[in-house]
């Protein structure tokens, strides 16, 4: 099958060098869409997505909603500082722009489908069987949700004349991605990528003009629609008793999300200006500390406001038994003495290592126009890892090629804008740190593995989750 071919658009945004945004297409110029299809189907694939256009989307945009989440410090008419910050709640979620309402309740809508969709009352441990009655009313009616909640002129981008595939077709493979999986009964950080890359096509097809540039309609698609959207998927999982979809089980990060724990931490973070960088470590001036995530009273408080302590709350809800041992990798990145500002990138760089580079997540991912599996001519070399060759393969794949040393990796743009480099090096890259040997609770041990006990890569420590060791950068 032949490659998506690229956008005729520009592919650069309209923000800085420094802090790229994904870009917006001219509604003016005529486009050809695809529909999407899947591309990953062996191990050595992965490798080509790392330097796709797909990834270096994928990464500008969550760089950019995460540097919309952080505090921002300005100087008053009275020449103090003012901070602002932006929590769950606030007027982005409940007096958003249009394009954001809508979305809203479309979702609302969504998860009305539940009422329809009774769960089972048959006994079973994981994956209730009524989850695929609710799925099913969601396929057979995702057109009339889009075509009520999305502007024409997003759905039938570009001038006119008739087309087989229309952006509606590209749209609705990634909104139908994100809500688990009918077949397997379970739902994980693939499906919270397809809604990613739901939200940022909306993003390049000009859903999102009716909002302020600069951060403030960032912040109303995470809080306005991001968060709500978590809301949803949190009570499928616990209507539907869905099982976690690639999980490393009790040595990942958390059985179905990620990206809360990316905006979350950067709600935290010591507060910037509009013209700084994320900064690498620091606080929030009187934030939570992160070993607050251990005492289940004042999660629940901040829940209400923060999209991390919101994600530990329902790992609190779905799982009982003392924190440490059901979520070791969220217990020792509590122990870092160095500030939200320091959790916010290492959680980048567990993103890029565990979500964006892992054949089980990114596995199913389908490419279109949106996200294109063309390669990005900028797109530094891959180099082969001892990770990477580990990936699964099937009988018939080619071997993955030798390293080219033609670079440090795929270091993508997204990855530059915030001077880290995507992780490289065997194995769970974030697993036991022992920085957090402050902690007074025991810890369980590592399970013994090895690069080749069930094709399973080795298990790592984390050097960025030492509180010792300052970021670099």
């Amino acid at each position: 099958m032949e490659a998506p071919q690229p956008p005729r658009q520009s592919q650069t945004g309209t923000g800085t060098d420094n802090f790229p945004i994904l870009e917006t297409w001219d509604p003016l110029t005529k486009h050809e869409f695809i529909k999407p299809v899947k591309q990953i189907n062996d191990g050595p694939d992965v490798a080509k997505f790392l330097s796709s256009k797909a990834y270096r989307d994928i990464g500008i945009f969550v760089l950019q909603l995460n540097r919309a989440m952080c505090p921002r410090r300005s100087v008053g008419d009275d020449g103090k500082d003012k901070i602002q910050t932006f929590q769950i709640g606030s007027e982005y979620e409940t007096q958003p722009v249009r394009s954001v309402r809508r979305l809203q309740e479309m979702l609302a809508r969504i998860e009305s489908y539940i009422d329809e969709a009774p769960p089972d009352q048959g006994p079973r441990r994981f994956g209730n069987i009524s989850f695929r009655k609710w799925y099913q009313l969601l396929e057979q009616r995702v057109t009339d949700l889009l075509e009520e909640f999305v502007p024409d002129s997003v759905l039938y981008f570009g001038p006119g004349g008739e087309q087989d595939v229309t952006a509606i077709d590209e749209l609705t493979a990634y909104l139908l991605g994100s809500f688990g999986s009918a077949q397997r009964l379970d739902y994980g950080t693939g499906h919270e990528l397809s809604f990613l890359a739901f939200l940022g096509g909306l993003w390049k097809l000009g859903a999102f003009k009716d909002g302020k540039p600069g951060g403030e309609i960032e912040r109303g698609i995470v809080l306005g629609v991001f968060e709500p959207y978590l809301r949803v998927i949190r009570r499928l999982i616990l209507t539907y008793t869905l099982e976690p979809a690639g999980s490393h089980g009790v040595w990942g990060l958390d059985d179905h999300s990620f990206q809360p724990y990316i905006y979350g931490s950067a709600q935290l973070s010591r507060a910037i200006t509009d013209a700084e960088p994320m900064p690498i470590e620091g606080s929030l001036f009187r934030a939570p500390k992160p070993a607050q995530v251990v005492k289940p009273e004042y999660v629940e408080q901040e829940r209400k406001r923060n999209m991390y302590f919101s994600a530990i709350g329902f790992i609190n809800d779905v799982k009982k038994g003392p924190f440490w041992e059901h979520s070791p990798i969220l217990f020792d990145i509590s122990g870092i003495k160095d500030g939200w500002g320091k959790i916010n990138k290492g959680m980048i760089k567990m993103f890029n290592a565990e979500v964006l580079s892992k054949f089980p997540v990114v596995q199913h991912f389908p490419f279109g126009s949106l996200f294109s599996w063309e390669q990005d001519p900028n797109a530094a070399a891959a180099q082969t890892t001892v990770h990477m060759a580990s990936q699964p393969t099937s009988s018939t794949s080619m071997p993955p090629p030798p390293s080219t040393g033609a670079g440090p990796g795929t270091a993508a743009p997204w990855a530059q804008a915030t001077t880290m480099s995507p992780s490289s090096g065997p194995g769970i890259p974030y697993s036991r740190a022992p920085w957090a040997s402050g902690h007074p609770a025991p810890r369980p041990s590592q399970p013994r593995t090895s690069a080749t006990d069930s094709g399973r890569s080795p298990v790592t420590q984390a050097p960025w989750a030492r509180s010792s060791d300052r970021p670099s950068g």
